[in-house]
């Protein structure tokens, strides 16, 4: 068992932020390659005639998945070492629909926008300084959201325990959804590319 690299000591914990950095950086180089610092780019998946952000962020999503899942079976990783973030149902559900609504209306998200911020975009100046502005909001306001911010928490759920189901078969489902959307995303663009505005 190697992994995961640094709580099993493989790696010391001094390097944790300079390996943050490097994937943060890869991660920014990833984006602004697939053409996320564009709001076109990005609000194309509201508007039908581009899935892009789909395609990139569920490949990401499931090639995540695969692996975790892949090399904690062969023992090269301990998965349930793994950290999963505490899953407040309630708090999911309203910034759901909070970061659905910004990112439709803005065109960015938090990561997409400081890509706009790295290549001069001022759109993304702008939605970003609005994040800042309601990141300081709700943590001047936060003893009033305390109660609804921490009800309902399932702890660090996992989906295919939730309702019942092995994990391998969850995967496989996920897998052949994502290929089904890809495939729907896919017409949709098609059809919608074909319109005569």
């Amino acid at each position: 068992m190697t992994g995961p690299l640094i709580p099993m000591g493989v790696i010391p914990e001094a390097w944790n932020n300079v390996i943050a950095l490097l994937l943060g950086m890869g991660f920014g180089f990833s984006l602004e390659a697939s053409g996320f610092s564009s709001s076109r780019k990005i609000m194309g998946t509201f508007f039908g005639y581009d899935f892009v952000v789909l395609r990139v962020f569920f490949t990401a999503a499931l090639t995540s998945m695969t692996g975790i899942i892949y090399f904690d079976y062969m023992g090269w990783m301990d998965a349930s070492m793994l950290y999963i973030n505490p899953y407040y149902v309630t708090s999911a559900i309203i910034g759901g629909v909070i970061m659905g609504l910004g990112f439709a209306l803005g065109g960015f998200c938090p990561g997409t926008s400081f890509c706009g911020i790295a290549i001069g975009k001022i759109d993304a100046m702008l939605f970003t300084t609005g994040l800042f502005l309601g990141v300081f909001l709700f943590s001047e306001l936060y003893p009033l959201f305390e109660g609804i911010y921490k009800s309902n928490n399932l702890g660090g759920a996992k989906i295919y325990d939730l309702i019942g189901m092995r994990e391998t078969v969850f995967a496989f489902l996920l897998i052949v959804a994502a290929v089904g959307m890809f495939y729907g995303a896919a017409f949709v663009e098609k059809k919608v590319k074909n319109v005569e505005y």
